[in-house]
């Protein structure tokens, strides 16, 4: 196998994997009298290179067996896929981001598939989260906090970072939030919220960890580089200049003169 980029999921650690670190399965299941028919599953597993981590992913997936008289089997249809490790799609995320937000987010991202209405819900109450802990707002429901925000937006008070197609997202967000969080009035009226609008919830809360939280900081850090480096200039201005050098003593005339 040559080798591919990969970026591992718990770290974050982009690397090229090799077959020391790869495994790939393919395994025949022998009971064909299932309803399914006949079976087979594919098993991959990578570790990741990086030192610290060392962490291993692991994905199984159920297909249909196509068997082939005298030339063995080949994959059909993909019945099911189990990412089962790490348990999720949630990308790592730095310690500056507040771990109750994060936590969320990460349950957001390990329920999508088996519940979208729950994920969807968790990416509410994650959003919620950041707009009160970022933008220091807290209001008695999250339609409220969005207005706020909406009108310090308008009135150019809004944080840095906060734009208005960010705005009109964050109002997705809380209305697919709501449908998967409430049953409707009529309970034969079914709203559902799909894998892949889970997933798109999903993928806005990590566009804001990136321009909020994330840019925040870098943001920080270079201004707090700057400052260091100007403290550094100016302690060196202040120090007092070295003492001038005193010249040579003259050699001492003694009277004596050679004989």
């Amino acid at each position: 196998m040559d080798p591919f980029n990969w970026k591992c999921p718990y770290c974050g650690h982009a690397q090229a994997v090799t077959d020391r670190r790869h495994s790939s399965e393919n395994v025949r299941i022998y009971n064909d009298k299932s309803a399914f028919g006949p079976m087979a599953m594919h098993v991959e597993s990578i570790v990741c290179a990086n030192e610290q981590c060392k962490k291993m992913t692991l994905h199984v997936g159920l297909y249909r067996r196509k068997d082939q008289p005298n030339e063995g089997w080949n994959y059909g249809d993909a019945l099911h896929d189990w990412p089962l490790l790490p348990e999720s799609s949630a990308k790592p995320q730095p310690d500056y981001i507040p771990q109750p937000i994060v936590n969320d987010y990460s349950q957001a991202c390990r329920i999508r598939d088996l519940s979208p209405n729950a994920s969807a819900t968790m990416a509410r109450r994650c959003l919620q989260g950041m707009i009160r802990d970022f933008c220091g707002i807290s209001k008695a429901t999250l339609a409220k906090e969005i207005d706020t925000l909406q009108t310090l937006f308008d009135e150019g008070k809004a944080p840095r970072g906060v734009a208005q197609d960010t705005l009109d997202a964050i109002d997705h967000v809380r209305t697919l939030g709501n449908i998967g969080a409430h049953m409707e009035k009529d309970i034969n009226l079914i709203l559902d919220v799909d894998p892949n609008e889970a997933q798109t919830l999903i993928g806005l809360i990590e566009l804001l960890f990136e321009e909020w939280y994330v840019a925040q900081h870098q943001r920080q850090e270079k201004l707090k580089r700057l400052g260091v480096a100007v403290a550094e200039k100016e302690s060196k201005k202040a120090l007092p200049a070295p003492p001038a050098a005193l010249p040579a003593p003259a050699d001492e005339d003694t009277g004596n003169s050679a004989s």
